[in-house]
């Protein structure tokens, strides 16, 4: 359904049975999945990709252009995927010659007044919380949660299943599986509940607070405790998932108390 008080661009590709509110704009060069729902005042600019059944409340602007001086005009897009949910005023913007698009993963939830700024990378399942801001070329894994009024420093990259406590600045990377908060940000301990929520056993549980005990807990530096975890821990998906974070994290990975 298409009220005729939308302004829709001859040019939109538009999916079946989406719906679009009176006084939403849906720009040249978008597409539109099937049964999407665009509410009023949303604006919806070129370059933009909906998935199917993507929510967009509104206020809302998506796939407006970077806020990035070095942009210069280059083709690019924002890519939504299948059953996320945009709430009202946030915005996403497209992306830049270095990546091309900004990507926002399948069933992700991006609350009232968050930012997501150009070449950004986020997983499915994601969740930034109010007000969340992120700055260009953040990386963020599956089911990973932001909290509000959370900030975070460009490049950063943040692992699968971590939990960020509201009100912080996060200028490290943050591994897989772990909890942070606090000012200066600091390792909390393991996401337990949230890993137990999402079908992970206790024995697996057991394993990433293990590797975590050594990185965090043992008193050795990063390049020791990696070398200990490697010999101490029997090797699993979840053990290599934060070995191979730690050894490619090029801002540094968040510190302990």
């Amino acid at each position: 359904m298409h009220s005729p008080l939308a302004y829709i661009h001859p040019n939109a590709q538009l999916g079946a049975h989406v719906t679009i509110d009176p006084f939403a704009v849906v720009q040249e060069d978008t597409v539109i999945g099937d049964h999407c729902h665009i509410y009023s005042h949303a604006v919806i600019m070129p370059g933009t990709r909906l998935g199917k059944r993507v929510r967009v409340f509104p206020g809302a602007v998506i796939g407006a252009i970077p806020q990035d001086l070095k942009f210069a005009g280059e083709e690019s897009s924002v890519v939504i995927g299948d059953d996320s949910t945009i709430r009202e005023s946030a915005t996403i913007n497209r992306g830049t010659a270095a990546y091309g698009k900004t990507v926002i993963g399948k069933e992700c939830l991006i609350m009232a007044n968050a930012h997501v700024a150009h070449d950004c990378i986020l997983g499915d399942h994601v969740i930034l919380v109010n007000s969340v801001a992120l700055a260009g070329h953040v990386v963020i894994g599956d089911y990973a949660i932001l909290g509000g009024l959370s900030a975070v420093h460009q490049f950063v990259h943040i692992g699968a299943h971590a939990m960020i406590g509201g009100g912080t600045l996060v200028r490290k990377d943050i591994p897989p599986f772990i909890k942070v908060a606090k000012e200066p940000l600091a390792f909390e301990g393991i996401n337990s509940i949230g890993l137990e929520r999402r079908g992970f056993s206790s024995e697996q549980i057991e394993d990433i607070h293990q590797a975590y005990r050594l990185l965090y807990q043992s008193g050795l530096n990063t390049t020791q405790a990696v070398e200990k975890i490697v010999s101490a821990c029997p090797p699993t998906p979840e053990r290599d998932a934060i070995l191979t974070f730690v050894q490619t994290a090029e801002r540094g990975i968040v510190k302990g108390r």
